[in-house]
């Protein structure tokens, strides 16, 4: 994978996440955690979220889906901010969940409206 890929990646990764969550992400990076780092920027931010087929938005609603279907609560939160900069209003982050509810379970989705409703008031507080 090239370096292009890599910087194509990062500059995706910060517009989606925030350039302070990428640059926490960033100064956390250790030996251990240095090659994922490289890989989840090489192949998720530059190879996936970069393909012409989808547009950001639709894409983030993929995500929201599949972390709330895989129980992954501290990504969802993240993966949530990051719907809101794609440009998913706080309706269709609820229909996403809602329909999450049918296919991945009402435990699921209770987690992820909690989790949502944290993230859209600090969202709307954050606003005003």
């Amino acid at each position: 994978m090239s370096d292009e890929t890599h910087e194509r990646g990062m500059e995706v990764r910060r517009q989606v996440l925030g350039d302070e969550h990428v640059d926490q992400a960033i100064r956390a990076t250790t030996e251990l955690t240095a090659d994922f780092q490289s890989f989840i920027t090489r192949y998720a931010w530059g190879e996936i979220w970069t393909r012409p087929g989808l547009d950001r938005k639709t894409r983030s609603c993929i995500t929201l889906t599949a972390l709330v279907a895989l129980n992954r609560p501290e990504e969802l939160e993240m993966h949530l901010r990051a719907a809101l900069r794609n440009g998913v209003t706080p309706e269709e982050i609820r229909e996403v969940l809602l329909h999450c509810a049918v296919y991945c379970g009402v435990p699921a989705a209770n987690g992820a409206f909690a989790i949502a409703r944290r993230v859209l008031e600090e969202s709307a507080e954050a606003r005003e």
